[in-house]
């Protein structure tokens, strides 16, 4: 079916239409966003001498949720320039405007017969064929097509993002009897290719799958609180990161979601699944019914399981909620023994057998919430689905678990979970006995490469549908690995293209890591076409391995120092000067040498969700691989006068200075980590190898050839230095930087100015990366550098503004 979506109108201007609207323009969509026209003057437009015809109090309620939704932080928008995509208006007078778009989406307040009003007006204006849908979070879908005309109803259908929507990557697709398939089709693989999102079909039932789930599984823990004796500190403690779940655990994502959502889905929940097994754990808890009373609702209304304070000497505190007495306390430190042992397991699925054997209450948590929702979800088929993956895929993009309640079953073992379960009074569905009886002892497993799930109404397994579109190192890495060490694999992605997969701590570089990139490099360069750099990680890279570096500097082993940045550098013009197209494939945090490595590529393939820096600065040195060399690359590239040049120079060296880290893979660019011609971007991040895969098969069937590396870089010597050093020495005389901070900026400018040069001169990579190595090993060595990289190491955080 022929269908592009060029112009989206969304309806209604609230916390959720502001955000979606948001992404639509983060896309390159045109977007219309209409509200109502206020009622009233505000007495400010009083005494202005406004009317409520005046068209800036006519669109007062839309732009100012517009202009609110831009700065909530983390930002819904890829980088401000999307927002000129967005045009506003109200239902007055704009409504008609939807005429000319292709998507209708209602995002108005949660109530039917307001709906339906509203869509009423919408079928005045809207032409034939044009698709309209509903971003409700659980009013019937078919009950908002009664009355509307035949076609309305074969466009018609819900379409339930998650907020925020830039974040959350479930998009729930909800069809009525009257949809049309295709609708259907085309919505399912246009919000995961074009918005990102995982897309699931759900029915058309009480809060479709991720909120019917997800809801049952908070309010089950906001009873077991109290049957466990749980403080609010314990719960978020063990059912955070240690389980695979967002850091905002249980009641942290309650007071920023907002307790009263919570309890307005598990209110309809209570009234309208009369027959659900949990009926009565929907009822609330008697704490939480006065939390409501007393409007602690969380975020919105500054305190709800936790609230912040300040101490009688000014300082922020966060207080807990005792759930026995509602009175506010400072929050207490949480030990467990089975989250110690937990603490050095990285494999996920190893560490819930840990917790399924847990002795003390993080482990009796673990059995009693999990066996109960291993019992709820199996009842839910076919309810809510008919296929388990599709609750896997819910709760994993709509509530940021890991694992989705039946991979949680696996990771504890099918068997061994159905005899814990009898003990705690919880049982399967009779369709999981089935399975077990018929040799079948998982819900998933992988052959041949391919992740199939099993079929309930078959009794056998079936592929994951839409996944042979992705590249999954997980499913393939056993068979395919051609050679690996104890920093990363090399894996036969076919069709003639290697990947580099790294597997250290936070994908960090070391030593393993540069000799598994240049085995890689090798290998493809004599039998292969071309190479990725990426991974499956939650990070592509955190940067090089900053405890390497302060050992040797505090060993003072500068030989080896010297000779572990000489080698970093040679990877990076490695990566760029080889015979075959290399492409890097960076999402989430892509730091220090993995920015570097980004910036020495043929072409990047990355994810929109890339935070990309040089924030080396922030240890107290310069990037020392390679990235120094190439900002000054690029802003001599710029060149066209020497006015040009140095305002070139001042920006790159700003970046770096400031250790600017992107927002987005947009704002990457924008940074000047990322050249015009020599990007993409991957909307859904699943499709990011399988996208940078394609991408090197490109530049090889184009005719790749090896680039030569470059000797006429023009670099301004002591006439950028002057700059450079009085920029330095103002802003030390004006307290804004330390005197350490002083020395770090003096030598990125050396560098990048190319050192003492009388005039300015063309220079090679080679000059630029030996000073680049030496102003590094120089700054590495000082005390203040060594107490910096000392406290990353002391903190384990990445390097990071």
């Amino acid at each position: 079916m022929k269908r592009s979506i060029n112009k989206v109108a969304v309806l209604g201007s609230g916390i959720m239409g502001s955000r979606i609207a948001c992404h639509f323009a983060n896309i390159g969509v045109e977007v219309l966003l209409l509200d109502i026209a206020p009622k009233e003057l505000t007495p400010e437009e009083q005494a202005k001498g406004l009317t409520l015809d005046n068209p800036a109090v006519k669109n007062r309620i839309v732009n100012t949720a517009l202009q609110t939704a831009v700065k909530t932080n983390p930002s819904p928008v890829y980088s401000k320039k999307v927002l000129n995509k967005i045009k506003t208006g109200n239902f007055d007078d704009d409504m008609s405007k939807i005429a000319g778009f292709d998507w209708v989406i209602e995002v108005v307040v949660e109530n039917l017969d307001i709906k339906k009003k509203v869509f009423e007006q919408v079928e005045q204006f809207r032409k034939p064929g044009t698709l309209i849908t509903s971003n409700t979070s659980g009013i019937p879908i078919h009950l908002m097509a009664e009355g509307r005309s035949e076609d309305f109803k074969a466009h018609f259908c819900g379409t339930h993002f998650f907020n925020p929507p830039r974040y959350l990557k479930l998009l729930e697709v909800i069809p009525t009897p009257h949809t049309k398939p295709e609708i259907v089709d085309f919505l399912m693989h246009y919000g995961d290719k074009f918005l990102g999102k995982t897309t699931v079909l759900c029915k058309d039932t009480p809060a479709f799958i991720a909120n019917r789930v997800g809801v049952y599984s908070i309010m089950a823990l906001l009873h077991l609180v109290e049957k466990l004796d749980l403080t609010v500190e314990e719960v978020d403690k063990f059912t955070g990161p240690a389980l695979g779940r967002p850091k905002s655990a249980t009641f942290r994502t309650s007071d920023v979601v907002g307790l009263d959502t919570m309890i307005k889905v598990a209110k309809g929940l209570y009234d309208n699944c009369p027959d659900d097994k949990a009926h009565e754990l929907f009822k609330l808890p008697e704490y939480v019914q006065k939390m409501e009373e007393n409007k602690w609702l969380g975020d919105k209304t500054k305190q709800g399981f936790y609230k912040k304070t300040k101490t009688a000497d000014g300082k922020t505190e966060i207080l807990a909620l005792d759930l026995k007495t509602l009175e506010y306390k400072p929050q207490q430190k949480v030990k467990s023994a089975t989250l110690e042992m937990t603490k050095p397991v990285e494999n996920l699925r190893e560490r819930m057998k840990i917790f399924a054997k847990g002795k003390d209450k993080a482990g009796e948590l673990f059995r009693h919430s999990s066996f109960g929702l291993f019992e709820y979800v199996s009842d839910r088929i076919p309810e809510i689905s008919d296929e388990l993956y599709r609750i896997d895929d819910a709760m994993r993009a709509g509530f940021g678990w890991e694992l989705g309640p039946f991979e949680l079953w696996d990771a504890v073992g099918v068997k061994e979970a159905i005899e814990g379960m009898e003990q705690y009074g919880n049982k399967a569905a009779a369709w999981v006995h089935e399975m077990l009886d018929a040799g079948n002892t998982s819900f998933y497993k992988v052959e041949g490469g391919v992740k199939k799930y099993y079929d309930i109404p078959s009794k056998s397994y079936k592929a994951l549908p839409g996944t042979d579109e992705f590249i999954i190192l997980d499913n393939i890495r056993e068979n395919k690995t051609l050679w690996k060490n104890s920093g990363v694999s090399i894996i036969d992605l076919g069709d003639g293209i290697l990947n580099v997969e790294f597997h250290t701590k936070m994908n960090t570089i070391g030593g393993d890591v540069i000799s598994g990139i240049n085995k890689a490099i090798d290998m493809a360069e004599k039998d292969y076409r071309g190479l990725v750099i990426g991974n499956d990680g939650a990070n592509f890279s955190a940067g090089a391995n900053v405890g390497m570096i302060f050992m040797m500097a505090v060993e003072q082993e500068w030989d080896e120092l010297n000779m572990a940045i000489r080698m970093f550098q040679n990877t990076s013009m490695r990566i760029r000067y080889s015979s075959i197209p290399v492409v890097v494939a960076p999402h989430n945090l892509t730091l220090g040498g993995g920015c570097e490595f980004s910036l020495h590529a043929d072409h990047v393939q990355l994810s929109a969700e890339t935070y990309m820096g040089l924030v080396e600065f922030g240890v107290g040195v310069i990037p020392g691989g390679g990235g120094t060399k190439e900002f000054a690359l690029r802003a001599s590239d710029e060149y066209k006068d020497d006015q040009i040049v140095q305002n070139a120079l001042k920006e790159r060296f700003l970046t770096i200075g400031m250790a600017k880290v992107s927002t987005s893979g947009y704002e990457a660019f924008e940074l000047g980590y990322l050249q015009k011609d020599k990007f993409s971007i991957s909307m859904n991040r699943n499709r990011l190898l399988a996208d940078a895969k394609a991408k090197a098969i490109e530049l090889a069937e184009a005719g790749y050839t090896k680039p030569v590396q470059r000797t006429d870089i023009k670099v301004l010597g002591k006439q950028g230095l002057g700059i450079v050093y009085a920029g330095a020495n103002s802003m030390y005389a004006g307290h804004f930087i330390s005197e350490h901070d002083k020395k770090i900026s003096e030598k990125l400018g050396y560098v990048m100015c190319g050192g003492d040069l009388s005039a300015p001169t063309e220079v090679s990579e080679q000059y630029l990366l030996d000073l680049e190595r030496e102003a590094f090993l120089s700054l590495a060595g000082e005390r203040k550098s060594l107490e910096r990289i000392q406290s990353i190491i002391t903190k384990g955080k990445p390097l990071r503004n």
